[in-house]
């Protein structure tokens, strides 16, 4: 995917111009990049004193709903970064621990510092999100519709300088990050309009049938319902599409549900200006004041706090296999355990079939080494596996493959810590007996930086190194060579679970493996031809997901639509009467919602 390809990805459809505002205030904002979080036990500096780091209390109990507009938040024209948590509509900064935000290329440390929540904030947080669960959950669609658009106004008020300061927390360019505004303010339509049009509650009903032998039937009518406050843990390479007002995050508010965000510590001032959006747009829509809160932190203890609180129904994470699993296993010891919706680890292999690599070799491998160093290989789906037939054909990609990594520029990768566990993970590859390097980058990368870098290894090699088949996060990919179509498919069937495969093949390739195509069918959550995983639409068609451990839970994704059902439950009701039950099961259809009634979908009233 060119970078042209990858803007018009990250934007979806191309929001509308908006007369920029005047620019946000930030404290020593720079377009340089930033990075990883670092905790401090020393006292605030002076711009956060004691006066300032008093906790501002929730709006009273009779406020919540905003209905003065002197409880308002202004409008985000000019802020400047406090580094205090979100809470319910306040501002609190009792814990003394501190996250600063780094610039991921000179090391340098970002203001404000950011005060780490306190066990009560924590549990502050969650308490009024459960108090606030049953007012949110009862707005009428069209007036959660409004909130959600209002949050995706709010971020682009927030102008240039949003995109700034998140370029000099991650590393970035802006013009990435532009696009990236673009997708999520689109998500946040996108699901305003699923609201608004209504259908998604599968609302399923049937009538009752007094007569029938031997046994009359009920009335039953199921629908889906909102989980409870929700916990969204920020990703560290979506900055904005995956982190506070992200997927997770508009699908959950849209579902019904209160949210309580971790915001990531390696972008701390992008969360606090996306955050503060969101809270106004929480004011201005006469939300509930817990309707969004965010938290945070750097330890453990946060992350772990906030996902075993009685008060949280669900949890939603993107990042490593291992901090996915650690939530997972967290929240099932809980009394009563709740749904992990987590997106970890994935290889996402590519398999290139002898027809296409004779027709189109070279291209195939211009494509591949762009979808590997796209983003400095900072992508859930990058292809870092790929599988081929050995043959002339296939030796003259590997060599057309790693002639281009060698002219790949390194790139500064998002905080030092990805960066030092990336050049571990190539070590230890490095060291494998039988894994080679084809190709890399020949310009020498500097501190923070990775280099692209193509391994090559053997079919027998690979079985017997399991370690070759877990995900190296960075701009890597390996290329696996194989003797015949059977050995082909014994090795897919051996890979774990993946968001993703490639195959790219001509007809008369996917004839002859069709075994190697039903295989893969039950590893991924999607299946690409003679394309690149790079690069997810967001659609209601789209699934981003897979089976364990690309994520916690096969039966849902991240991204489209179908996100929503992750924060819903389906609810019967029998025998109850029509005026007792949700407007979408009603006899009369006043939304005009599609329904399955007695079998038959329709928009009828029943």
């Amino acid at each position: 995917m060119s970078e042209q390809g990858l803007q018009v990805w990250l934007a979806g459809r191309t929001p509308g111009r908006t007369a920029r505002p005047r620019a946000t205030r930030l404290h020593n904002a720079r377009t340089a990049p930033t990075t990883p979080p670092r905790i401090s036990n020393r006292n605030a500096p002076q711009q956060n004193s004691q006066r300032h780091n008093r906790y501002i209390p929730p709006i009273p109990r009779q406020d919540l709903l905003f209905p003065n507009p002197a409880c308002r938040l202004p409008r985000i024209f000019k802020m400047d970064l406090h580094g205090k948590n979100f809470i319910a509509g306040g501002l609190s900064a009792i814990g003394t621990a501190t996250v600063a935000a780094l610039n991921p290329a000179t090391g340098e440390t970002l203001q404000p510092l950011f005060h780490e929540a306190a066990d009560s904030e924590i549990d502050q947080a969650c308490r009024l999100a459960e108090r606030d669960f049953e007012t949110y959950r009862q707005q009428p669609p069209e007036r959660v519709a409004q909130f959600l658009d209002r949050i995706a106004e709010e971020i682009l008020r927030l102008g240039d300088e949003l995109l700034k300061r998140a370029s000099a927390e991650t590393a970035l360019p802006e013009q990435r990050l532009t696009g990236e505004r673009g997708r999520t303010v689109n998500q946040l339509k996108m699901f305003a309009s699923l609201v608004r049009e209504g259908s998604w509650v599968d609302a399923c009903i049937d009538r009752a049938m007094p007569g029938r032998k031997p046994m009359p039937r009920p009335d039953l009518r199921r629908t889906l319902i909102p989980l409870g406050p929700i916990v969204v843990f920020g990703a560290s390479n979506f900055p904005f599409a995956f982190s506070v007002a992200g997927g997770d995050t508009a699908s959950a508010l849209a579902a019904g549900n209160p949210v309580v965000v971790k915001a990531h510590p390696a972008h701390p001032g992008t969360s606090e200006m996306v955050a503060q959006a969101i809270q106004t747009a929480a004011a201005a829509t006469q939300m509930p004041a817990a309707v969004f809160s965010l938290i945070h932190g750097a330890s453990h203890r946060v992350g772990l706090g906030l996902v075993c609180h009685d008060a949280i129904k669900a949890v939603s994470f993107t990042g490593s296999l291992k901090g996915g699993r650690a939530l997972f296993d967290a929240t099932a010891t809980r009394p009563e355990p709740i749904p992990v919706y987590a997106e970890m680890g994935s290889t996402n292999p590519v398999f290139i079939l002898p027809g296409a690599l004779k027709q189109n070799g070279s291209a195939i491998a211009e494509g591949l080494l762009q979808s590997v160093t796209m983003g400095v290989g900072q992508f859930c789906t990058n292809p870092g596996l790929v599988f081929g037939l050995r043959d002339d054909n296939f030796g003259a990609f590997v060599e057309k493959t790693a002639q281009l990594a060698s002219a790949a520029a390194p790139g500064t990768m998002l905080y030092p810590a990805i960066s030092e566990r990336f050049n571990q993970g190539v070590e230890q590859a490095r060291n494998i007996p039988g894994v080679g390097v084809a190709g890399q980058s020949a310009m020498a990368g500097k501190a923070g930086q990775a280099s692209a870098i193509v391994f090559t290894t053997d079919a027998g090699t690979f079985l017997k190194n399991p370690a070759l088949a877990e995900e190296l996060f960075g701009p890597s990919t390996l290329i696996v060579s194989c003797l015949s179509a059977e050995e082909l498919a014994r090795l897919a069937a051996g890979l774990p679970g993946q968001l993703t495969a490639t195959i790219h093949g001509t007809k008369e390739d996917l004839a002859q493996h069709q075994k190697l195509v039903s295989i893969l069918q039950r590893k991924v959550g999607r299946l690409l031809f003679n394309g690149f995983p790079t690069g997810v639409e967001v659609c209601p068609a789209m699934h981003h997901g897979g089976p364990y451990p690309a994520t916690s839970d096969v039966h849902f994704t991240s991204v489209g639509t179908a996100a929503i059902k992750r924060f819903a439950r389906p609810i019967c009701f029998q025998n109850f009467p029509d005026a007792a039950l949700p407007v979408e099961l009603r006899n009369k259809n006043s939304r005009n919602i599609w329904r399955l009634v007695d079998g038959q979908l329709t928009r009828e009233d029943c």
